[in-house]
């Protein structure tokens, strides 16, 4: 069929044009065709407030989110890799995964262990990845102050003016904890994922090295 042109219109004013008709509301816009259906077409923002792109990569443990998110930014020459657990030298199967981490990163990115997100969000000058969101909570989930430490997290996630990946476990699909403090991690968890997937422009689920766009 011919394409059918309408002006643009404001929350509560209408066109037609050739027997289509088209609605604008406060939360979409509905069409309706010249035999009388209706189809109704929600409106979506761009995420709010910085710059930048920001893009959410979930997955459960060795799903391949973690490959998934540098392969993302596999054309950038020059990435800042924040790493949000710090060594542990006496833990041999820890060092081993470090380095296969490290391994598979190309040359030119630089490598900072920091848990302080929310302060190098916002004076990050390029692309930026963060692995990951789920051991910046691990690190911060006995702090007094932890609901300060989020909201800051979580604002200038929305603000950052760069591009930026960041990687974060999704834990609520599994064994319910047995622990009081294993199921307070997976809600903290499963609340802060769903804050940041709320300002991403891309949020990708990796399940069994397969990545699939939810945004």
């Amino acid at each position: 069929m011919d394409s059918v042109a309408f002006p643009a219109l404001q929350p509560g004013e209408s066109a037609e044009n050739a027997g289509w008709a088209l609605l604008r509301s406060e939360s979409g816009l509905t069409v309706i065709a010249p035999d009388g259906t209706a189809v109704e077409l929600a409106l979506t923002e761009p995420p709010a407030a910085g710059h930048g792109r920001r893009i959410l990569v979930l997955g459960g443990a060795r799903s391949g989110k973690s490959a998934y998110a540098e392969s993302l930014l596999a054309d950038c020459p020059v990435v800042t890799y924040v790493a949000t657990a710090f060594a542990r030298p006496d833990d041999a199967e820890w060092v081993a995964r470090v380095a296969a981490h490290r391994e598979r990163r190309p040359a030119g990115w630089r490598t900072v262990e920091s848990i302080d997100l929310a302060g190098l969000l916002p004076r990050a000058d390029g692309p930026l990845l963060i692995d990951c969101i789920s051991l910046w909570l691990g690190a911060q989930l006995e702090a007094p102050d932890l609901p300060r430490l989020v909201e800051a997290l979580v604002q200038a996630w929305a603000d950052c003016p760069v591009l930026v990946v960041a990687v974060s476990s999704e834990v609520g699909s599994g064994v319910v904890p047995v622990s009081a403090a294993g199921r307070r991690y997976r809600d903290e968890l499963g609340r802060l994922n769903a804050r940041l997937a709320a300002t991403a422009d891309e949020v990708w689920l990796v399940t069994a090295g397969l990545p699939r766009r939810l945004r």
